[in-house]
């Protein structure tokens, strides 16, 4: 029988925690852990799920689709219109990266600490 585990959190290095963590709780609605400081920031999910944000000195953002500075992970949101989050999470001051695998499909955008994720189609 193979070990049962929940994903339980997802940490994100950065230089900027509570930026980057202000960002995703306007994307997601998670709400702010209380214990934020400049140091570590955190979001949760109603089913407990905890969204980290980690500052790291000299922390150098990933180059995506390049591999100069690989990404460390990516994140995927599903949501209802493609076009419309695109659009908004553009105003809320993520990036669109010029090479778009599939975009038809889905989008490829970056954090405003360059981290890469991808919208898809719910």
């Amino acid at each position: 029988m193979p070990l049962q585990m929940k994903l339980t959190a997802i940490t994100l290095d950065c230089a900027d925690p509570l930026r980057l963590a202000a960002f995703y709780q306007q994307a997601t609605g998670y709400e702010p852990h209380p214990r934020s400081d400049g140091e570590f920031a955190g979001l949760l999910r109603e089913d407990g799920l905890f969204l980290g944000f980690q500052r790291v000195d000299d922390h150098r953002p990933p180059q995506w689709p390049g591999q100069g500075v690989p990404q460390q992970l990516h994140l995927d949101f599903s949501v209802d219109d493609l076009d419309e989050a695109e659009n908004l999470l553009l105003a809320m001051g993520a990036t669109k990266p010029d090479h778009q695998p599939d975009e038809d499909r889905f989008r490829v955008l970056l954090d405003p600490a360059g981290h890469p994720f991808c919208l898809t189609r719910r």
